[in-house]
């Protein structure tokens, strides 16, 4: 079945940019898909052109995902309003102008939080990993052409594992932090939902409140998770271009001054423009030497 799109839609960028952790890369490189795991269905991605693509999913039947994938991709965005919106910026047009179809991601809530407190002081590959290992110890099997994947669990499955089986899936320090954001989900504490129509400062300050989660992943998940398009994640990457694009010659200042700054300059759709400036300044000069390992050192994200 086909997905149609109003506007471009670049899959690569968008699915394999770091934003989402549970998306691979399978097929040949003259026909790529993309494999992953969305609000329970395993769905397989292939792009026809920049405004169609091809899928297949199960167990839902392929209809009834259509609307899953509009949502997801945020399809119901004016790209092209936003995109003009922080094009006053002539670097981050430039990244417009080279990646027209990066579109920020709409993430399921509590798996958005999950990845990004695990995201801390590791990097891509690793993230995905552990990822994948919480699925298949706690979340459902779900088949699509031959091959198996796993749902995400919920936080009445995850709750049972408890931080010791947590470590030993490889989330190392960060357990107790995701054992205890489970626990206040569960217990009704925390609740994502609410967060979601919550204004973002307040949103954003109770996410803090959560063991393990600082500005940062809090800014994370509001923006890809929870509707806060204002939200500014700062991580190397971002950082490296606010400091060497904005404040040449100078001594960069702190995240929050940054923080505070973007926003002032970016507005309503800061997050935008931040996932372009992340994505272009990490594609443009990661191979640069030691930034792998510094990419490694702080995250994803």
């Amino acid at each position: 079945m086909e997905l149609l799109v109003d506007h471009s839609l670049d899959m690569d960028a968008s699915l394999l940019g770091g934003q989402a952790h549970r998306w691979r890369l399978e097929g040949t490189e003259a026909e790529p898909w993309f494999s992953g795991v969305v609000r329970g269905n395993f769905i397989r991605l292939r792009q026809v052109d920049t405004n169609r693509v091809e899928f297949h999913a199960s167990p839902w039947p392929e209809s009834s995902v259509i609307p899953v994938l509009q949502h997801y991709f945020r399809l119901d965005d004016d790209l092209p309003s936003i995109q003009k919106d922080i094009s006053h910026d002539w670097r981050v047009r430039e990244m417009v102008e080279k990646y027209p179809g990066l579109r920020v991601l709409r993430q399921e809530p509590w798996e958005c939080m999950v990845a990004y407190i695990c995201s801390a002081n590791s990097n891509i590959q690793r993230i995905h990993q552990v990822l994948e290992n919480i699925a298949k110890a706690f979340g459902n099997p779900v088949e699509l052409d031959g091959q198996v994947r796993h749902t995400f669990p919920t936080p009445v499955q995850l709750v049972e594992a408890g931080e010791m089986e947590l470590r030993r899936l490889g989330l190392g320090f960060r357990a107790p932090y995701v054992d205890r954001a489970t626990r206040e989900v569960v217990e009704g504490s925390l609740d994502l939902n609410a967060l979601v129509r919550m204004p973002y400062p307040p949103a954003k300050e109770r996410l803090m409140e959560c063991y393990g989660i600082g500005t940062k992943i809090a800014d994370c998940i509001a923006v890809f998770s929870l509707e806060k398009l204002e939200a500014f994640p700062i991580d190397v990457w971002v950082r490296r271009a606010l400091g060497e694009w904005y404040f040449p010659g100078e001594k960069p200042p702190p995240d929050r001054e940054m923080l505070a700054w973007a926003q002032g300059y970016f507005g309503q759709y800061a997050g935008y423009a931040q996932q372009y400036l992340f994505h272009g300044r990490r594609l443009q000069k990661r191979s640069r030497k030691g930034e792998d390992k510094s990419e490694a050192a702080e995250g994803s994200k």
